[in-house]
């Protein structure tokens, strides 16, 4: 070997990783982690991202807090911004010249950044780390992220043959994180046993930003106090996030039902270990609670331009990812205007009991473990894995 072989072989392998909320962010985190256990030259890492990100040594450039984005309404009054954060996060990439850059979700900022930097710095390249929705809506992005994208992690076992359909980039299955956490999610014997015994404990996840907060919260609760005149006793469980659990505490204190309110990660998988029944807002959310094999029923509010928008643009026969990964429309999903305490109460009253509704949930989240490869893909290292690839590979500017 020469010595100017020498010296490529030992360069770090940089890694520029930007994420764009708190999902985002434990990705990244989980993706470093493997990083270092694959490559097998030094690494230099910098990025944007969150708690997680720092915890492994990679501080971000500014807080990611307000970059995340919900419903369409949201865009205009945050959009300058937003366009602030991403000319300041293309910049610093474009300086960094990393081998490559890792783009994880949060499309809206991430997927503008990387355009960005590929029309300045060509030469970088760039994994999108969870593939945005192209299934779902505006499939038109997957033929042009082939601009810009390299390949793309998918979380989800249909997207590759979605992104081979649409003329997407190269995209491989690399599994999603919630297969790490199959031992957290799922019950010990006495957890099990907990799980049939009264009074049945009841999750309430109104969502994790401010807004899904503000939307949800109170009609949750209403449907709660209507379940406990139903069946009698409830202990109800609401996980929640750190920046909001004032504001749910205030706002739960005087329900006829009070729930017990929980912050940490441990709690709330304790909590899903135990629970009988969950009413959940729709997101990631109802992945996990099918992992944890809790019969869930869903419900989701939105602004009245969200929900025009979607129902002209989206493309999917449910909103609920759980459902759309076992291809059958199992969890019950109650939006808008019908998600009124009564209809919530009702869905929810047919899932606590031995009951037709409650056992076809159950038989479907037996599936999961087929379907998701969960025990047989391990997606942080599977993640690296090719991320690694692909920056090692030559690209002409």
């Amino acid at each position: 070997m020469t010595e100017p072989a020498r010296r490529r072989e030992a360069a770090p392998l940089k890694v520029f990783i930007v994420a764009g909320e708190e999902s985002g962010d434990r990705l990244g985190g989980g993706l470093v982690q493997a990083l270092r256990r694959h490559a097998d030259r030094p690494l230099e890492f910098q990025g944007i991202g969150g708690h997680a990100m720092a915890t492994q040594g990679v501080a971000s450039l500014f807080p990611i807090d307000d970059l995340a984005i919900v419903g369409f309404s949201a865009i205009p009054r945050r959009l300058p911004a937003i366009l602030r954060c991403i000319r300041v996060a293309a910049d610093q990439v474009v300086a960094a010249r990393p081998d490559v850059l890792v783009i994880i979700d949060s499309p809206d900022f991430t997927h503008r950044v990387a355009r960005r930097v590929r029309a300045a710095a060509p030469d970088i390249a760039i994994v999108d780390y969870v593939s945005p929705s192209v299934w779902a809506w505006r499939p038109g992005r997957a033929r042009a992220m082939r601009a810009y994208v390299d390949h793309v992690l998918a979380l989800l076992p249909f997207e590759p043959a979605a992104h081979e359909r649409l003329g997407g980039p190269p995209c491989s299955y690399v599994g999603h994180p919630l297969s790490e956490q199959v031992a957290e999610l799922r019950p010990s014997a006495a957890e099990a046993l907990r799980r049939d015994t009264d009074p049945p404990v009841v999750l309430l996840l109104p969502g994790s930003r401010s807004g899904e907060v503000a939307r949800h919260l109170a009609v949750f609760g209403a449907a709660a106090a209507r379940l406990a005149d139903r069946l009698g006793p409830l202990e109800l469980v609401l996980p929640t996030v750190p920046h909001l659990a004032d504001r749910v505490r205030a706002q739960t204190a005087t329900w006829a039902v009070p729930p017990r309110i929980v912050v940490e990660q441990a709690d709330k998988w304790a909590a899903f270990r135990v629970a009988r029944a969950a009413l959940a807002a729709s997101g990631t959310v109802t992945l996990e609670l099918a992992v944890a094999g809790i019969p869930t029923v869903v419900a989701y509010k939105v602004s009245l331009l969200t929900e025009l928008i979607y129902r002209v643009a989206v493309r999917v026969p449910t909103i609920v990812l759980a459902n759309l990964v076992l291809g059958e429309n199992v969890m019950p999903e109650i939006t808008q205007r019908q998600a009124t305490p009564d209809r919530l109460a009702q869905a929810l009253a047919e899932l606590i009991g031995e009951t037709a509704a409650r056992r076809r949930q159950l038989d479907a989240f037996a599936r999961l473990d087929a379907v998701m490869e969960i025990g047989s893909l391990r997606p942080s290292e599977a993640a690296a894995d090719i991320v690694v690839r692909v920056a090692s590979r030559p690209r002409s500017p």
